[in-house]
């Protein structure tokens, strides 16, 4: 699956790479007009000194330097309110407006939080954040910069279920052209609405998200396929006919005709076939009690708790185990694994249950070892033959089981931890990010792998899709809290819609939301007291517009009541009813002009 994908990217940004190519066909990268194409190379900062708030904020500069205008202009507004000091203001305060200078804080605070960001790391320099916190920032600036084309390689990789959903967001809702390099499904499935497919040397171009790509391309297969076989039987007949009579006087026309039929006919290629290589399991397990896990008021951490954890797991069941990064996933695998000791609580395996244990780390004894030697030295006891059939069905043939080690891709290496856990048949699989270094056939293996599987398994993974697939229960970690759902994720993200109150709140994109509506004016009113007043003024002018209207109105009833009194409408009941239902009808019409009048004293006196 690796064809060159990442490359692309890079060639796109940086066309001097496409200065060679093979065949004599032209290429190139066009481009209309000058876009700026944005692509996170290398995480370099300028000044590691500086702190995270004002790293992002550089992103900004056009907002922040308008800022500074803006303030400059209002205490220069003070002293002097000439026309065009005024004018300079206002257009300042429209420009700054369309920028989006009422928004960008909030956008940053969602982003960083959604990112795993807190307000105190805000104000932390860049040289006291780890490797991937520097990542996840430069990724971020990136992002809020928003790039006239934005190109993002893996943009899943190494973020947690609420980074993702958030990137989701933002880029469903983003306005300019976005290129993706994923193996994460369901992002794809959610983001993009055309697939581009490296495979085999070609680009093809499919229409739709992931599914609709996947439909397409057996829909293509299976067609072409069936149309080249066909050609192929066609070909073959006429063939065996101009074979058959090519060399009788009376019939080699006739076969010469049959051999130019094949010669015009517009040859259909096989099909190149899938990417079919996917590894398997073959081997056996014993089967455990009924009982297979018992969790009780677990206490998980290192030298502080972490989470408490309750629940039961049976026989056969899959539990799924998602969340935020940091709160204690891994730990419980760990905890359950014995590789670190519980702070608190109980848990308890049941009758025959047999533990395999895979650690997204991916240690080994010697990166020197070869393949072959790291799995034999598990399992001296095996033959060549047997070791060799064994590594095979995880796609470690021929001359691969003389790899070294440190030789091996994160996929690769993955394999060959699974084969080995495999290989010891535990009934108790706890598996922690097992999918993060493969592609995607590489994790349809392991999807087909774990749905045959017949023990019980416990995994961490961040990828939905794999979870949608193999979970049938929900283990969710939030900062303190744990969630245990019977059921499959999709099940789950039902229930949460239904059960949780609303936790995040999209400014942007929530037009319709008051009190965010309400937040922004007086925003913009504590930055422009010009433009309160403006504002007031017209609310004061609308106020004594419905003054007026009411006093009209009011002036109407009383022609009515007049009209009522006279002595030849005194005993006409069906006109006395009509005259008082239009005095209820005017009352009514008084009563919403006062409501709105009210309503615009409360905003005039009350900002």
């Amino acid at each position: 699956m690796e064809l060159g994908k990442t490359t692309l990217l890079k060639a796109l940004v940086d066309n001097s790479m496409l200065e060679e190519g093979v065949g004599t066909s032209k290429f190139g990268v066009y481009k209309q007009g000058s876009p700026v194409i944005g692509y996170l190379k290398q995480i370099d900062f300028e000044d590691d000194n500086i702190l995270m708030i004002d790293e992002i904020l550089k992103v900004y500069k056009d907002i922040t330097n308008l800022e500074k205008k803006i303030e400059d202009l209002s205490m220069k507004l003070q002293e002097d309110s000439s026309e065009k000091l005024i004018e300079n203001y206002t257009g300042a305060l429209d420009k700054y407006e369309l920028l989006g200078g009422y928004t960008y804080k909030k956008e940053i605070e969602i982003a960083l939080r959604n990112f795993g960001f807190n307000s105190e790391d805000e104000k932390k320099k860049i040289s006291e954040f780890s490797g991937g916190q520097r990542t996840k920032i430069a990724f971020l600036k990136l992002l809020l910069s928003k790039p006239d084309i934005l190109l993002l390689d893996e943009p899943t990789n190494h973020l947690d279920i609420t980074a993702i959903e958030w990137l989701e967001s933002y880029l469903r809702s983003y306005p300019k052209a976005v290129v993706i390099v994923s193996h994460d499904r369901m992002f794809l499935d959610r983001i993009v609405n055309k697939v581009y497919e490296i495979e085999y040397g070609t680009m093809t171009l499919y229409k739709g998200n992931y599914k609709d790509y996947e439909v397409q391309k057996r829909e293509n297969y299976e067609k072409q396929l069936k149309d080249y076989e066909y050609q192929q039987a066609e070909i073959k007949r006429l063939t065996d006919i101009a074979n058959r009579f090519r060399y009788k006087t009376t019939k080699a026309k006739m076969a010469l005709s049959k051999l130019k039929q094949i010669e015009r006919m517009v040859k259909v290629e096989e099909p190149n076939k899938y990417d079919l290589k996917t590894f398997h399991n073959n081997f056996n397990i014993k089967e455990s009690g009924k009982d297979v896990l018992e969790v009780k008021d677990l206490e998980i951490g290192y030298d502080k708790v972490l989470q408490k954890i309750s629940f039961s797991l049976y026989r056969g069941e899959k539990l799924g185990i998602i969340g935020e990064n940091g709160i204690g996933k891994s730990t419980l695998l760990k905890t359950l694994a014995g590789k670190i000791k519980a702070l608190g609580g109980s848990f308890s395996f049941g009758y025959n249950v047999t533990l395999g244990y895979f650690d997204q780390q991916l240690e080994f004894k010697n990166v020197e070892n070869t393949v072959y030697e790291e799995f034999t030295s598990e399992f001296p006891e095996l033959t060549t033959t047997k070791a060799r059939t064994i590594l095979g069905s995880f796609l470690f043939t021929g001359e691969d089981v003389e790899k070294k080690i440190k030789m091996l891709s994160g996929g690769e290496k993955a394999r060959l931890k699974l084969c080995e856990i495999f290989k010891k048949e535990p009934n108790l699989l706890l598996l922690d990010e097992p999918t993060n270094h493969m592609d995607i056939v590489g994790k349809e293996s392991l999807e087909q792998i774990l749905k045959e599987y017949k023990g019980t398994l416990i995994f961490v993974s961040h990828d939905r899709y794999f979870v949608e697939k193999i979970a049938n229960k929900i283990l969710e970690f939030k900062p303190g809290k744990v969630t245990f759902f019977d059921g499959t994720y999709g099940e789950f993200q039902e229930w949460k819609e239904k059960n949780k109150e609303q936790e995040k709140i999209d400014i942007y994109n929530n037009e319709n939301n008051k009190k965010e509506n309400e937040t922004v004016l007086k925003e913009k009113s504590s930055k422009n007291q010009y433009l309160l007043n403006k504002e007031n003024n017209k609310r004061k002018n609308k106020m004594n517009k419905i003054e007026k209207e009411i006093e009209e109105k009011e002036q109407e009833i009383k022609s009515i009541e007049e009209e009522m009194k006279k002595e030849e409408n005194a005993t006409d009941y069906v006109k006395l009813a009509e005259l008082q239902d239009k005095i209820q009808e005017i009352n009514k019409d008084i009563e919403k002009k006062m409501e709105e009048w009210e309503e615009l004293n409360n905003l005039v006196g009350g900002v």
